[in-house]
């Protein structure tokens, strides 16, 4: 009998799977180190156009490090129906970025520009939070041509950020004239490591590819010279992120609706990055799932307002480490989440993150990022191209993505709402995706043949979680 009920139980889903103590802590230190440069550019560059001290940047990398763990906790490990409980890593969205300097610069800059920052972050994190459940009804407006469409934009749009890594480049909006050729070397011999170490080894040292390329490179620029380590040892030991640690926050209309309008791209892409990762770990995404992602996306923002940080999201580059090494565990994030707040709190171990040299971060990044894109490229192949509608969804969806990655300073002369937009690859094409699936394929006309252009539904893919969002298809012509 009790073989029986053995055999009868239903075996663990790899999303839930707890791994050994001593692979959840290898697994997740790898996410974090990948994730690492990407989590402290916004405190960087914020702290640069506020004009704030060198102490006050390093009070504001902490907090980011403290708080992306607390985010990233709540979205893999979840609190009743907040966290999607897939392995998504949470970060600083950095379609806040131009929003937050125009903030903080127009109330002064310094200490007094950041409470008004962090103020109208508290209340965007509470808006998103409050209408996370109406978001979430709209799924049925993401059929895999607008996902498949948002994905691939999503992968191809972080593309050029790993490639200015890979040439230590000094803005992501600069061409970098003239490219070192040592720098291309870190980049390239990192992503040589990946590729050898997966086409050679298998199990678990195939799974940690990322993670030993990282630190061969690391290693080799140590020798020749090019990482240094000379910040751990002037790093203090110990600090704790205070809440309020530059005073209240306060509270103005236009800044909050700046962020709110923020939260609510964000909630686009935070869509897309879940439906990704459901691929991914083959699990069915439906609108509580929805609900829950950006529920967390929400109390992470607020948490983050007032721990002095920023708007949280989900980061694709996480996905992308997911997609490599098929390690699909919602408990490795879980410690990712641990090791960075305590990252957060010791200083030293902080810095020795930030030694890895950026091309060599770069050169990982190229091959987590493009396997983002491929995501996209799997859940497109499900696409019925037979319907012209679909073709033109995803040729201009992705052609808009590029427009603005290609040329980021397209939107300089926009008015500052419109730079939102326009400003991000990701945002532009993501908004056009969902926008013209509803033009295409929702608000045209009937044909000669009596049948709504458009209205004929991708392939379903339910091993891919795309069921629920196919099923708005049917209600259609049930009336």
């Amino acid at each position: 009998m009790t073989l029986d009920k053995r055999n009868t139980t239903e075996p663990v889903h790899p999303v839930d799977e707890v791994l050994p103590l001593w692979e959840l802590a290898i697994y997740g230190f790898q996410h974090v180190l990948t994730f690492y440069a990407a989590a402290v550019i916004v405190p960087i560059l914020l702290a640069s156009a506020l004009g704030l001290s060198h102490e006050m940047l390093e009070h504001l990398i902490e907090a980011d490090l403290f708080t992306c763990g607390i985010a990233s906790f709540i979205q893999a490990v979840g609190i009743g129906k907040i966290g999607v409980r897939l392995p998504l890593l949470q970060g600083v969205t950095f379609v806040a970025v131009m929003p937050m300097i125009a903030i903080g610069v127009s109330a002064g800059g310094g200490v007094e520009g950041l409470r008004q920052i962090f103020g109208s972050v508290i209340v965007a994190g509470i808006f998103s939070y409050i209408v996370a459940p109406y978001f979430s009804r709209l799924i049925r407006f993401f059929p895999p041509v607008v996902t498949g469409s948002v994905i691939l934009v999503i992968g191809l749009a972080l593309l050029p950020v790993a490639a200015n890594d890979i040439v230590a480049g000094h803005g992501t909006n600069a061409m970098q004239n003239p490219v070192e050729l040592r720098n291309v070397a870190y980049g390239l011999g990192t992503l040589f490591f990946i590729l050898a170490i997966q086409k050679f080894c298998r199990g678990f040292l195939g799974t940690i590819a990322v993670l030993i390329g990282l630190v061969c490179m690391t290693l080799v620029a140590w020798v020749l010279g090019d990482a240094h380590f000379a910040d751990v040892g002037t790093a203090p030991l110990l600090t704790i992120s205070k809440p309020f640690y530059f005073g209240m926050p306060t509270f103005h209309v236009v800044p909050i609706l700046s962020l709110i309008i923020v939260m609510i791209i964000s909630m686009l892409e935070t869509t897309g990055d879940v439906f990704a990762t459901g691929a991914i770990v083959k699990k069915p995404i439906g609108s509580a799932d929805i609900a829950a992602a950006i529920r967390a996306d929400g109390l992470a923002t607020f948490i983050g307002g007032v721990f002095n940080s920023f708007p949280y999201t989900c980061f694709a580059e996480n996905v992308g480490l997911v997609r490599l090494t098929q390690v699909k565990s919602r408990w490795v994030v879980a410690s990712a989440a641990v090791i960075m707040m305590v990252l957060g709190c010791i200083p030293k171990l902080a810095a020795i993150m930030a030694s890895v040299p950026l091309p060599v971060l770069g050169g990982a990044a190229l091959a987590m990022f493009a396997a983002v894109a491929v995501v996209g490229i799997q859940t497109l192949a499900q696409v019925d191209f037979d319907n012209q509608n679909n073709m033109i969804i995803v040729g201009t969806s992705i052609g808009l993505g590029m427009l603005a990655t290609a040329q980021p300073h397209i939107a300089d002369n926009f008015p500052s709402w419109a730079q939102i937009i326009f400003g991000s690859g990701i945002t532009l094409g993501s908004m056009a995706a969902m926008s013209l699936h509803l033009v295409f394929n929702h608000f045209m006309p009937a044909n000669k043949h009596g049948v709504v252009i458009g209205d004929q539904p991708s392939k379903t893919i339910p091993a891919e979680g795309m069921e629920a969002a196919l099923s708005h298809e049917e209600t259609v012509r049930k009336g």
